[in-house]
């Protein structure tokens, strides 16, 4: 096998893991907030550290290939979307804190009743990163452009779940129930946002696979 066949296998299976453990940040701090677990706090950031840390080595080792091999068609269209499948990666790391410290905050009050849709859009959202990770793995556009389809379904919910929150702000005089209302709501933002890259992953996945660039669909 050639010694660049080699690196690119790395570069995958490196982005494999990075994703590994950013699936293993959602569902510490998802869990954290739906279970009431306040000792998932130090999982998600001495995860976060490790993400960190993958996520430079491996633009380093991106730019490294392009620049020692100066790659064309589908290899160079594997690098590039492996750095920007890289940042979205790190950035859903970066929710996933917010999710948590969000959390720790919550616990501290009585649960909301909101927080009967906050579960529905984390089971989809958990689906949307499993699958676009699937998908890179194995090259496979079909499963990438099914992840695409959830995203409405995430952002249905979250408006409701906000629209649920507003209602409770509204009728509450509790200043506990208000700021547990308002961390709630920052909460479903940041389970959205995580959709959204797993959107922007699944897009890049399809340019890897058959070059073409649907972020921004064109009106012919």
């Amino acid at each position: 096998m050639r010694h660049f066949d080699v690196e690119m296998s790395d570069l995958q299976n490196r982005l494999l893991d990075m994703a590994g453990l950013v699936q293993e940040m959602i569902k510490a701090a998802t869990q954290k907030l739906v279970e009431r677990d306040s000792k998932k706090l130090d999982v998600v950031s001495s995860l976060e550290k490790e993400v960190n840390v993958q996520e430079i080595v491996i633009d380093d080792k991106c730019l490294k290939l392009i620049a020692l091999n100066q790659p064309v068609g589908a290899d160079l269209r594997f690098i590039t979307s492996a750095m920007r499948i890289n940042s979205d990666l790190e950035r859903m790391g970066d929710e996933a804190v917010s999710i948590s410290e969000r959390a720790s905050d919550l616990i501290k009050y009585v649960q909301l009743k909101p927080l009967a849709d906050i579960p529905k859009m984390v089971e989809i959202v958990q689906s949307m990163v499993m699958d676009c990770i699937k998908a890179f793995n194995t090259s496979d556009a079909e499963l990438a452009l099914s992840v695409l389809a959830k995203d409405n379904e995430v952002d249905s919910l979250r408006d409701k779940v906000i629209n649920d929150i507003k209602n409770l702000m509204f009728k509450a005089s509790d200043i506990d129930v208000i700021n547990g209302a308002v961390d709630l709501m920052f909460v479903a933002k940041s389970i959205e946002r995580l959709g959204d890259h797993a959107t922007n992953i699944s897009e890049d996945i399809i340019f890897m696979v058959h070059g073409k660039d649907i972020r921004h669909p064109r009106n012919c």
